[in-house]
């Protein structure tokens, strides 16, 4: 018997997500999660989408997300994760 996989895709609204630094960062990071596919980081509506094939998947992208500093509109954006963000941020921009 035959099973199909299905990808699911989902999208994440994202609070600290300013620049080409911050996509970089971002992309290059989901891109390292093995269950994680096309991930497409957009600036102007603060988005991350990508595909995978389980809630326990879509669950590690949003707590990768939220250790980066980029937690989603859900959660909390404070002092600590602002922080981390910079951090991110900067690390991107050297990157590139």
């Amino acid at each position: 018997m035959d099973l199909d996989i299905v990808n699911i895709k989902t999208t994440f609204r994202l609070q600290n997500l300013k620049c080409g630094g911050c996509i970089n960062t971002i992309s290059k990071e989901l891109s390292e999660i093995k269950e994680i596919k096309d991930v497409i980081v957009e600036k102007d509506s603060s988005s991350v989408s990508f595909e995978h094939q389980s809630t326990d998947d879509a669950s590690l992208v949003k707590e990768t997300l939220k250790q980066m500093g980029y937690p989603t509109n859900d959660e909390e954006n404070g002092f600590v994760e602002k922080a981390k963000y910079f951090v991110s941020c900067a690390s991107g921009k050297i990157s590139k």
